[in-house]
C-alpha cells in the first residue's frame, strides 16, 4: 500500500509556479496547521496531565494509566514512523488524535463509576495513538522546511503546541473557580478538553502528504519511491544500528522522565528547551521525510519508555528528592553526548540534503541505493514538462 500517492518523477523535480511563504502547500502553513492539531491534542492532554492525577484528588488512576499509555507509546513511537511511511500523514495523524478524545473521555467515566479499567485501557491505546501522532509530527515538522529554516520552524510549532496547554490550563481553572474544596474538576472540565481534542482529529485531516509540499526554494519534501511494510521493519531494525542515535538515547529517556516528579509532586509549568533540541539535532541529520519519521519515531519510543519507568517511580511513591537525583543525572549525562553528536554528525549547510550519503543505520550506501531505496533517475525534460 503506496504511503504517499501522487508522481514519483514530479516528486523529484522542482515544482513550478509561485513559492508564496503564505500558499496552502508551503512548510509554513503546513508546520501551522500540525502545531494546531497538537495544540487540540496532546496540548490539551498536557493541560489534563499537569492538573495533578488527571484532576482526581487520588492520583492512582492516571499513574496506572499514564503507565500503560508509555509503554505502548514506547513500541508505536519507533513503529510509527514506519506506520507514517506506509499510510501518509492524514491517515497517521487522525488515528493518533482519536485516542486522545477517547483518553479525556476516560477520566469523565471515572468520575461517576470510579473503575479504572477503562482508564488504563484508554492509556494504553493513547500510547498507540501518540507514537503514529509524533512520528508524523516529526516527520512534517524537520522535514518539510528548507534546511535554513529549520530551526525557526520548530520554535514555531512548539510555540503554537505550548499555548495548548496555556490554554487548556485555564479551562480547569475558570470551570472549578468557585469550588471551595477540594476535589476532582467537573464533567465540563472534561467534555471541553474533547471538544479541542475532536476539532484537532478534524484538522490533522488538511495536513498534506509530502510529496505535495512544495517548500521555500522549489523543490518537493519527498522523492522516495513509496513504502511498505517489509522495507519498513527493515529499515527500523537499523535504527539500533545507527550510533547517531544510539548519542541521542540518554537525552530521549530523560526528556519525559522529569514530568512525573513535575506534575504530580511539583505540579508547576513545563520546560521544552531539551522533546526542542533534540527535534533540530534530528532534523540537522536528514532532510528526508521517509528518514526523519523513522528517527523522530525512534526519539520518541525511548523517550516514552523512560516516562513509563517515571510514572511507576512516582506510583511506588520514591522519596521525590531522589527522583530529582536521577533527573540532574541523566540530564548531565545527556548535554555531553548531544554535544559529541553535534560535533561528529552536524555539518554547516553546504547546499546538500543532509542525508545523502547516509543509509538510516549511518552506514555509506552505494551511489544508487541509499537507504534501503532505489534512487529515481533525474528529471528529464520531457519529465519537467509533465509537471508544468
Amino acid at each position: 500500500m503506496g504511503g504517499f500517492p501522487g508522481d514519483e518523477e514530479a516528486s523529484a523535480a522542482k515544482a513550478p509556479g509561485k513559492t508564496s511563504l503564505f500558499r496552502y502547500n508551503s512548510p509554513l502553513v503546513q508546520v501551522c496547521l500540525i502545531g494546531l492539531v497538537c495544540f487540540c491534542c496532546p496540548g490539551m492532554f498536557n493541560a489534563l496531565t499537569g492538573l495533578g492525577g488527571g484532576g482526581q484528588v487520588d492520583d492512582t488512576v492516571a499513574n496506572n494509566a499514564n503507565t500503560a499509555l508509555y509503554t505502548t507509546f514506547a513500541i508505536f513511537g519507533i513503529l510509527g514512523g514506519g506506520i507514517y511511511n506506509i499510510f501518509g500523514p492524514k491517515i497517521t495523524l487522525a488515528m493518533g488524535c482519536s485516542t486522545y478524545v477517547l483518553y479525556a473521555g476516560s477520566f469523565l467515566y471515572y468520575n461517576h463509576h470510579k473503575d479504572q479499567t477503562f482508564a488504563i485501557i484508554a492509556g494504553a491505546l493513547l500510547g498507540v495513538g501518540a507514537g503514529l501522532l509524533w512520528a508524523g509530527q516529526g516527520a512534517i515538522m524537520t522535514s518539510y522546511p528548507t534546511r535554513g529554516r529549520k530551526g525557526s520552524y520548530i520554535a514555531l510549532f512548539w510555540t503554537i503546541f505550548n499555548l495548548g496547554g496555556v490554554i487548556g490550563g485555564l479551562i480547569p481553572f475558570i470551570l472549578n473557580y468557585h469550588r471551595e474544596t477540594s476535589e476532582t474538576v467537573n464533567d465540563q472540565t472534561y467534555i471541553t478538553f474533547m471538544c479541542f481534542m475532536t476539532a484537532g482529529a478534524i484538522i490533522s485531516l488538511a495536513i498534506l502528504n509530502p510529496d505535495r509540499v512544495v517548500r521555500d526554494d522549489g523543490t518537493r519534501c519527498t522523492n522516495m519511491k513509496y513504502s511498505n511494510v517489509k522495507k519498513e521493519a527493515i529499515e527500523i531494525f537499523k535504527l539500533f544500528r545507527n550510533w547517531k542515535l544510539r548519542l541521542i538515547i540518554p537525552a530521549a529517556w530523560a526528556s519525559n522522565f522529569f514530568y512525573t516528579y513535575q506534575f504530580n509532586n511539583v505540579n508547576v509549568s513545563r520546560v521544552e528547551e531539551r522533546e526542542s533540541l533534540v527535534y533540530w539535532m534530528i532534523g540537522a541529520l536528514a532532510d528526508n521525510s521517509e528518514i526523519l519519521s523513522r528517527y523522530v519515531g525512534f526519539y520518541k519510543g525511548v523517550q516514552s519508555a523512560g516516562a513509563a519507568v517515571a510514572w511507576q517511580v512516582d506510583r511506588v511513591k520514591v522519596p521525590m528528592m531522589n527522583q530529582l537525583i536521577v533527573n540532574w543525572v541523566l540530564t548531565s549525562v545527556s548535554y555531553p553526548l548531544l554535544a559529541l553528536l553535534v560535533y561528529l554528525a552536524v555539518k554547516d549547510d553546504d547546499g546538500k540534503p543532509a542525508a545523502e550519503a547516509d543509509t538510516a543505520s549511518g552506514i555509506p550506501a552505494p551511489d544508487s541505493n541509499k537507504d534501503g531505496y532505489k534512487e529515481l533517475a533525474k528529471p528529464t525534460p520531457s519529465m519537467e514538462s509533465n509537471v508544468s
